[in-house]
């Protein structure tokens, strides 16, 4: 999956948030699209994310989000095919401009994504890219 930024007209962002069709070879497909990379999935679009391992998640990879954060009552982390703690002050920060975290592989945070997007819940997604979907 890669999205070729010659042919596409918004590549770096998608103007809308949309489930997730498919994830894995290192990227997601949705909108008829594909991208290569990580990504954030926020009320204002879908946008790549400069995060490639749970170990670079931090407050500041995670910007965009908090400045959203009043359009946002969930956020999942997909954190590709492991699953590790998160940082206590990412979790406060988010805490504070009241938005619950899950963090979980990928693969599950998708699915969990796709669901609350169906029910047209205020919810994001930081989704770390993998290579093979489970």
């Amino acid at each position: 999956m890669h999205v070729d930024p010659d042919q596409s007209p918004s590549f770096g962002k998608f103007p809308q948030q949309v489930g997730i069709d498919a994830y894995g070879n290192g990227g997601f497909r949705f909108a008829d699209m594909s991208h290569k990379g990580s990504l954030l999935c926020l009320p204002t679009g879908m946008i790549a994310w400069p995060v490639h391992s749970a170990a670079a998640l931090t407050l500041d990879a995670l910007q965009p989000v908090l400045d959203q954060a009043d359009d946002i009552n969930v956020l999942l982390i997909g954190l590709g095919t492991d699953i590790v703690a998160i940082d206590p002050t990412i979790r406060a920060a988010l805490r504070e401009r009241g938005i619950i975290v899950e963090a979980t592989q990928t693969g599950g945070a998708i699915r969990t994504y796709n669901v609350l997007l169906a029910e047209d819940r205020a919810v994001a997604a930081a989704l770390i890219a993998v290579e093979k979907a489970r």
